[in-house]
């Protein structure tokens, strides 16, 4: 059976979320229609159909006489959007712990050690790993992501993506991922992981709420400046990628 066609609107809205997950859209930025034609590559017609999803998401909101401004980051925007992912994600683990098959998880646990180690040794100076941010946050928002649409809600899973777009926006704002960063992000993953893997569905989601909060804590309490500077000492290779963390 053939897939049914992707339409242009749907595409102007893949498109915007590449912008986002790449950081060429930033929290409370002014765009104007035009300008989103560029940067996702789409007719005006496609951009003027995506603004009212954009829009009823709380993505972006139209300023008279100033344009199109990407949602800005403030303390009631980080408060709303970690509640609303771990009320999903809380639901979402303690199905998944029942109905994931053994081979799943192994792989997903080969794949954050093999993040884990590359981490390892970027940070030690051993080599230089310029794909290392990409790979790792396809491997940690991929796991996310799995969970949600493993309870087969098409519904919740929309929910849920538009709220990722929110909580990316917060830490393009408030954070940048580096190594030493990157490194125990991992190790709360493979923790919960080894929870899935003895299917012990309590501490499974007592180690989520665990890693979200610390997701949380961590975009609330690093200064960008510090952040950056993480990056800047000679001894180090400064590797190239996007700023992700969850």
């Amino acid at each position: 059976m053939n897939a049914p066609p992707v339409t242009q609107r749907a595409r102007a809205y893949q498109g915007f979320t590449q912008q986002i997950l790449s950081g060429k859209i930033r929290s409370g930025q002014f765009v104007s229609q035009r300008e989103l034609m560029t940067l996702i590559d789409m007719p005006l017609a496609a951009v003027r159909e995506m603004i009212p999803r954009l829009e009823a998401g709380g993505l972006i909101k139209t300023v008279p006489q100033r344009g199109l401004q990407i949602a800005h980051v403030d303390l009631k925007l980080v408060r709303n959007a970690f509640q609303i992912r771990a009320m999903i994600e809380r639901e979402a683990v303690q199905h998944f712990v029942h109905i994931a098959s053994d081979s799943e998880l192994q792989a997903i646990e080969s794949s954050h050690h093999d993040i884990l180690n590359r981490a390892s040794a970027l940070g030690q100076g051993l080599v230089s790993d310029v794909s290392l941010l990409d790979d790792a946050q396809a491997v940690d928002w991929g796991l996310h992501d799995r969970m949600v649409d493993a309870l087969g809600n098409d519904i919740l899973s929309e929910i849920y993506r538009v709220n990722s777009l929110r909580v990316r926006l917060i830490k393009l704002e408030h954070s940048v991922i580096t190594p030493a960063r990157l490194i125990p992000a991992m190790q709360e993953h493979l923790r919960f992981i080894a929870a899935l893997l003895r299917r012990d569905a309590p501490e499974a989601t007592r180690l989520l709420e665990e890693h979200i909060n610390s997701a949380r804590n961590r975009v609330m309490t690093a200064p960008l400046e510090q952040v950056r500077g993480e990056w800047e000492p000679s001894t180090s290779p400064q590797p190239q990628g996007k700023p992700s963390e969850s």
